[in-house]
């Protein structure tokens, strides 16, 4: 997750956007890691569309394997003034200019051309799987697939979640909290995700994890759920609405399906942000479940749900030595 950008002072936050995230719950902001002390092993990933970056390497005079991710931000309306980008600060660099058409690179101020950026150290293997090129398949996982294989993969691989027991426990990102429901059954906390910056309303993307720890993902979902999704979905759309002035016939509500942690949470986002994943192989719109589950108390353990898998995930090994999925070859690529 990301520093404190909730807080109504911001204007030092657009400046320094150096976020660290630790899925092992370590606080790691006090010991200062500079990018300069950075010794760079690989690029993961470079994703042209998206605009980021992936790199993995090292700290001087530090132990253990560390993740930078690079992330251009996106245009803030404010920005796009007198005060910004049309400032007598930005600068252009002429590439050509043909009649009417100009093509230029163009500098604008450093206060709004930072990038965004995200350091995991120590990382896991399992980090720098996640966030390397690879090729992805689609399952269709059969609710005897999920018991056979997921199930007891999942159980023994996830990532620690101690980070999010210190969120809910109040051990941590306390300030970064814009509402907290603390009833047993039905309570969440809502807080901006580790992909916001918590400031361009443009790519607003706020995370509710539940209070509850025995809901892994959708498949433990059922009519007993229903209140807690309901109230997630209610209370989540008035606080963004008064916080972010965004209403809720503009937010995307949904879950992930497989997620990227195995405790249940729900996503926010702006309705015009094309965030990550919510596409429809692995994006569950939220009034859709609570539909499904209304029409059918038991659908998510009936139904067969398709997510993506990816070559380098450890339960791709599992998939494929039980036939479900085939690596694809470089052999299998040539057009005979």
């Amino acid at each position: 997750m990301s520093d404190g950008c909730l807080k109504d002072d911001v204007s030092e936050q657009r400046c320094k956007r150096l976020k660290i995230d630790n899925e092992n719950g370590n606080n790691l902001n006090d010991n200062q890691l500079e990018l300069k002390d950075f010794v760079l092993e690989k690029i993961l990933n470079n994703n042209t569309n998206r605009k980021t970056a992936c790199v993995v390497g090292k700290f001087k005079d530090k132990s253990g394997v560390a993740l930078i991710l690079f992330e251009k931000n996106a245009f803030k309306e404010n920005d796009l003034s007198e005060e910004g980008y049309f400032s007598k600060e930005t600068q252009l660099k002429t590439f050509f200019e043909n009649d009417i058409y100009g093509n230029f690179e163009c500098f604008p101020p450093s206060t709004i051309n930072g990038v965004k950026t995200t350091i995991i150290y120590p990382a896991t293997d399992k980090h720098i799987a996640k966030f390397s090129q690879q090729e992805v398949h689609i399952v269709l996982e059969t609710p005897e697939l999920y018991k056979k294989l997921t199930l007891p993969h999942l159980e023994k691989e996830q990532f620690n979640l101690q980070w999010v027991y210190n969120i809910l426990e109040g051990k941590s990102e306390q300030d970064r909290i814009v509402h907290d429901n603390k009833s047993e059954k039905e309570g969440f906390v809502l807080l901006p995700d580790l992909k916001w910056d918590g400031l361009t309303k443009e790519t607003l993307y706020l995370l509710a994890i539940v209070r509850q720890r025995d809901i892994k993902s959708l498949r433990d979902l059922d009519e007993q759920h229903l209140p807690l999704l309901k109230r997630i979905r209610d209370e989540g759309k008035k606080t963004i609405l008064e916080k972010y002035q965004v209403p809720g016939s503009q937010l995307r509500i949904y879950l992930h399906y497989q997620p990227s942690f195995y405790h249940l949470h729900i996503h926010f986002t702006y309705l015009r942000h094309e965030a990550p994943g919510i596409y429809a192989e692995k994006s569950h719109l939220l009034d859709t479940v609570i539909d499904n589950i209304t029409m059918m108390p038991d659908y998510y353990k009936k139904a067969t749900l398709p997510f993506t898998i990816r070559e380098m995930d450890s339960i791709f090994n599992i998939y494929e030595t039980n036939g479900q999925v085939k690596r694809i070859q470089n052999a299998d690529l040539i057009v005979k």
